[in-house]
């Protein structure tokens, strides 16, 4: 009969517990505070949001103003002179390009800092927003504002009669620091393009 093996004793099972060191314990909350903190920072983009929807009313007001200033000039062009119908007109310009100013603040601002706008499939999407990011739209305004200076500028020289020399020295000094200050934008710009296509290719 042969014998049987003896069973060996039963090897205690290590008690299973879900507590953290504390080291880790610490870890893992600083890391869930790190993120509620970063999502929060993150949502709050979308307080910018009722400022472009300000922008808008706005634009509206110079909607309005246009017309006004239109209708004014229909009413009254035949018992003014060329340079006061020119006036008149500049005025007209410098408006548009007000409100092209901010169209671009609005939407390059919006796709850039709140959200992407869904539109790019859409047939009349503006040709810049297919590359704006910051860079691009600090350009891009610094374009418009020496547009906008340049019609202001051109309506006091046409009206140089009436304004004193004084004033116009200072807005032509102002007109070129507004130049200066778009050329050094642009030229920054530049050299950050450069630069990042510089790291690609030794990527």
């Amino acid at each position: 009969m042969s014998e049987s093996t003896p069973a060996e004793p039963a090897t205690p099972a290590t008690p299973v517990t879900d507590d953290l060191e504390p080291v880790e314990r610490v870890a893992t909350g600083r890391n869930g505070f790190i993120r509620v903190i970063g999502g929060a920072i993150f949502v709050s983009r979308w307080l910018q949001a009722p400022l472009y929807l300000g922008l808008i009313v706005a634009q509206a007001v110079y909607v309005v103003v246009f017309w006004k200033e239109l209708v004014h000039l229909v009413q009254h062009f035949n018992h003014w002179d060329e340079t006061q119908v020119m006036l008149l007109v500049l005025g007209l310009v410098d408006v548009v390009m007000i409100a092209n100013l901010l169209i671009m603040v609005i939407i390059g601002g919006y796709e850039t800092f709140v959200s992407r706008i869904d539109m790019d499939e859409h047939p009349d999407k503006p040709e810049w927003l297919s590359h704006v990011n910051p860079n691009v739209l600090k350009v891009k305004l610094a374009m418009s504002i020496i547009g906008i200076s340049s019609i202001h500028l051109l309506k006091s020289f046409i009206n140089a009669s009436n304004i004193a020399n004084d004033k116009l020295m200072w807005q032509t000094i102002i007109h070129m620091a507004f130049i200066a200050s778009a050329i050094g934008l642009a030229y920054v710009d530049w050299i950050s393009q450069k630069s990042a296509a510089l790291n690609a290719y030794r990527d």
